[in-house]
């Protein structure tokens, strides 16, 4: 088949399923909404309908072969029954992270003074007796 003719062929169904679409509606009361929507499910009708053939058509490619090698007795390819390959890694193996430095001795005080540090609370973190609010 040419490709003209399925083109051809593509377009006059596309045609006729917004013509039909419209037919629907009311040729007095179409909108450009209306000539949208018959205009994106016909392709969608399209598409979807090539989407399925182009399937078909690659399963029985895919397919045809291992069905027609069981009808004949045919052995399978050597690389089908061949071994995983195996392969090495080109990168050097990665070097051992340095320990972790000691701690600094502390002052006693849970907090340390600095730009982003504050000084240890002298109140309790949980008084007993509410106090106020700020």
């Amino acid at each position: 088949m040419r490709a003209w003719l399925l083109v051809y062929g593509v377009c006059y169904v596309v045609i006729e399923m917004v013509g039909h679409s419209l037919a629907t509606v009311g040729w007095p009361r179409i909108t450009a909404l209306d000539v949208a929507t018959a205009v994106t499910d016909a392709f969608l009708t399209v598409s979807l309908a090539l989407a399925a053939l182009l399937g078909l058509k690659l399963g029985a490619e895919r397919w045809g072969r291992s069905v027609a090698s069981r009808l004949t007795g045919d052995e399978p390819v050597e690389w089908e029954r061949a071994a995983p390959i195996g392969v090495r890694s080109w990168r050097p193996e990665p070097l051992a992270l340095p320990s972790a430095p000691a701690p600094a001795p502390s002052s006693g005080s849970t907090y340390t003074i600095g730009a982003y540090s504050r000084r240890r609370r002298t109140a309790p973190s949980f008084p007993e007796e509410p106090g106020h609010l700020l």
